[in-house]
């Protein structure tokens, strides 16, 4: 099987895949991660939002897979609480009742169970909450996950089960037998260039946003199966909550939900749900949807946050499936976050749509699919108890280093064997050089970009800090990789443009 796209579907399918006994090749144009994947809210959630629309369905399909991903990657995906503040009278009967439906839906995986809380207990809980009419809230639980992080252990644990995934390899055209079936690839290696025939039965198209590219290759009329949605999200400090709970606001002025969710050691406040004409591995968050994230902020926290405070701004495209009478895609929050599975004449496979939380039954789905129409031998899908690289329970949060699961004691190793990568990179976040090397020698990173974005997470943190550590990480980069000063010069600059969009 020849999968194209690095993102969490992708790498998904790749597992699957290769964890059944196929021999699998993965292709990503850019680093895994680097478009929607690694830009999401950070939560591993059933969706509240599609309990509230009817989509029953789906929300227990989430809650199923939140569960497996949590007992999986228990390294990675925590319960975290949440909850709905109340300030009219019938706020809190209606979302009691509507959150306990949550939890009877999520069975027994249930993370906790919801219930009402009284005013003091609300502000215990979120000291920073807005007081004015407050009346009391609900609370109850969801799963948060660290994105890019889980992305970079799903690669990992493909390479475990023998399949080969390959960051920064850009597929380029089809290959096609006598009968017009698609049963290869051609794919440019970024780096050097050279391009590469790679022959398979089965070739999916897992590449979100950019899936009707591959699609015109194969049939150059098809009608475009996705339609974008832009999702911005602003990074705080964790004085705008002032505990662990995290905030969830209902009901926003464009009718959807506002989360503000604790993530090492910052607030994340998002998203907003705008359509979008272009398709780009760097979206920009427009200036409006920023505005209305600090508005509605500052709505239901006591500081209101400004744009001063913001530590990172980032943006990210939903693959929606839109169907074709909307293809305007006018109410991007009401076409389906379903995932969409659609197979050419040729035999190519496309599958889009859906959302993180999904992404092991989307795998499994694509995978099902692929070995119908490629007509290989049956062979049951093992991810359901699957555990993912770095698998560890029990893990100290205290420490960012708890996302390292199992291979942190090898992290250790590297800097006891060179105490000078034990150095903080930057004051102000706390991470090393050994974590750079170990990025480079077991994590595929090939850029600074690539550690500092989606090994290390340091610019989602803090974007002005992370252009600040890229000189000392290029350094650190260029000695483990055999390259010269120029090449750290360049990717400092490179790393520094591209970290520029993400402050406001």
């Amino acid at each position: 099987m020849i999968i194209i796209g690095g993102g969490a579907t992708g790498l998904g399918a790749a597992v699957d895949a290769a964890s059944r006994g196929f021999k699998v090749v993965l292709f990503e144009q850019a680093d895994f991660t680097k478009s929607t994947s690694s830009k999401s809210t950070k939560l591993a959630h059933g969706g509240v939002r599609y309990l509230a629309q009817g989509d029953v369905g789906l929300v227990v399909e989430a809650l199923r897979e939140r569960g497996i991903m949590k007992q999986n990657a228990p390294h990675l995906v925590k319960a975290q609480p949440f909850i709905i503040g109340n300030y009219q009278w019938w706020e809190k009967p209606f979302y009691t009742m509507g959150l306990t439906m949550y939890d009877v839906l999520a069975g027994k995986r249930s993370l906790g169970h919801s219930k009402p809380l009284s005013r003091e207990t609300v502000l215990k809980e979120i000291p920073c909450i807005s007081t004015k009419g407050l009346r009391g809230g609900v609370l109850y639980y969801d799963g948060q996950f660290d994105d890019s992080r889980m992305a970079v252990n799903l690669m990992q644990t493909a390479v475990d089960q023998q399949g080969v995934p390959l960051n920064y390899m850009k597929v380029e055209g089809l290959l096609k037998n006598a009968a017009g079936k698609v049963k290869g690839v051609k794919v440019r290696d970024q780096f050097t260039q050279q391009v590469y025939e790679v022959k398979g039965e089965a070739v999916i198209n897992a590449t979100g946003i950019f899936v009707d590219q591959i699609i015109q290759m194969d049939a150059p009329e098809a009608y475009p199966m996705v339609k974008p949605s832009q999702g911005v999200h602003l990074v705080v400090d964790r004085s705008f909550l002032g505990g662990e709970t995290a905030i969830m606001i209902p009901k926003t002025s464009d009718g959807r939900v506002l989360f503000g969710v604790p993530w090492h050691d910052r607030v994340i406040l998002g998203t907003t749900d705008t359509p979008m004409d272009e398709f780009t591995l760097e979206p920009r968050a427009l200036e409006e949807e920023v505005e209305f994230i600090l508005r509605t902020a500052g709505q239901y926290l006591s500081r209101q946050p400004k744009r001063e405070d913001v530590l990172c701004v980032y943006a990210g495209l939903r693959p929606l499936a839109a169907p074709k009478q909307n293809a305007d895609g006018s109410k991007t929050k009401e076409i389906s976050r379903r995932h969409k599975v659609v197979i050419a004449d040729s035999g190519l496979l496309t599958i889009t749509g859906g959302k993180w939380t999904t992404y092991r039954d989307m795998a499994e789905d694509i995978v099902n699919r692929a070995i119908e129409v490629a007509g290989l031998p049956q062979k049951e899908c093992r991810t359901a108890t699957l555990r993912i690289h770095g698998y560890k329970e029990n893990v100290d949060r205290s420490n960012y280093r708890y996302v390292y699961g199992s291979d942190y004691e090898d992290i250790k190793a590297i800097q006891d064997a060179d105490p000078s990568l034990a150095e903080p990179l930057h004051e102000g976040l706390d991470f090393t050089g050994s974590e750079v090397v170990w990025a480079v020698r077991e994590e595929m990173a090939m850029t600074v970009e690539d550690v500092l974005f989606r090994r290390l997470r340091a610019v989602f943190m803090d974007a002005r800090a992370s252009i600040e550590m890229a000189p000392r990480v290029a350094a650190i980069m260029a000695k483990e990789m055999n390259k010269d000063t120029a090449w750290e010069q360049n990717e400092v600059a490179r790393y520094t443009e591209v970290a520029r969009g993400y402050i406001l």
